[in-house]
């Protein structure tokens, strides 16, 4: 009886210390996007992309993994399927956005007030502010930005996190505190707007909700597509093409301004998605704890 208690005891602490440690690294990537988002505000310059606090925590992953003597191929950049897998992250993304724009349109009509697409470069805006940028170099830029968000989004939430989380917590929690963070590490953009006098205390406690619950649960649905397929890849590309081509550089235009019912749009499409991800384990029988010998 002894031992077994000393054991359930040791299961506490390595539970403890593996939340603690990933939390701390939360922390520290936050402090520094927080700092990038509310003072130096990138998004708001040229590059109209938050790219600093990115690259910060990709250094801080790189890190991490050398201590503890992991490679990138270990939190799912592996060369196995890659092409395919983004292949298909491309696909989800381009089916349900499409739903959304479709939708979208529909409504707008039906408003008198009829929609059509433009191609331009934008930063995403809750309060409806919208600068365009058109040129080569600007698609480039908000390309090239993009990359280096998903592969530290993906590989920080998803890659990092489920991976080291899930050696103490089964495949469930993993994926629920992984996508979780990644819900609360989206509130510093309605927390600026908050200090700007942009919104209320009522609308930026509602912002904030709504950006935990649906950003987590687009974590919830990458962090599955990332057991189901054992890579990074189909995630990080469903997650580019969100962020770049479907909010970034595909804008909704009518005659009384840009994107108006961007948020709609970004709802349906992440919603109906996870959705179909859900369905899909379902037919294929597929559940988290077959994950957890893996």
């Amino acid at each position: 009886m002894e031992k077994d208690t000393l054991c359930i005891d040791v299961a506490m602490k390595d539970d403890k210390t593996a939340l603690r440690n990933s939390i701390l690294i939360f922390i520290i990537c936050l402090i520094v996007r927080t700092l990038e988002v509310i003072f130096i505000r990138t998004d708001e310059t040229i590059i109209s992309e938050c790219f600093i606090n990115k690259v910060f925590g990709i250094i801080v992953l790189y890190i991490t993994l050398h201590l503890l003597n992991l490679k990138w191929k270990d939190i799912g950049f592996n060369k196995e399927r890659m092409l395919i897998n983004i292949l298909k992250g491309f696909l989800l993304s381009a089916i349900f956005y499409a739903l959304g724009f479709l939708i979208e349109f529909i409504v707008l009509k039906l408003q008198n007030n009829p929609g059509h697409i433009e191609f331009f470069v934008t930063g995403f805006s809750l309060t409806g502010n919208v600068v365009k940028h058109t040129g080569i170099g600007f698609v480039l830029m908000c390309i090239f930005f993009n990359i280096v968000n998903v592969w530290m989004e993906e590989g920080l939430f998803r890659g990092f996190y489920i991976t080291y989380l899930n050696r103490n917590f089964n495949t469930k929690k993993a994926i629920f505190i992984a996508a979780f963070l990644f819900g609360f590490w989206h509130i510093v953009t309605p927390f600026r707007s908050l200090l700007d006098g942009d919104m209320d205390l009522i609308s930026f406690i509602a912002m904030s909700l709504g950006y935990i619950v649906l950003s987590g649960i687009m974590g919830i649905k990458w962090g599955l597509l990332y057991k189901i397929t054992g890579s990074i890849w189909m995630g990080l590309a469903d997650h580019f093409f969100n962020n770049c081509l479907f909010t970034n550089l595909l804008h909704v235009v009518t005659s009384t301004g840009v994107d108006e019912m961007q948020i709609a749009r970004v709802l349906i499409g992440q919603l109906t998605s996870f959705i179909a991800v859900l369905l899909y384990m379902k037919v294929k029988k597929i559940n988290l704890k077959s994950f957890e010998a893996k």
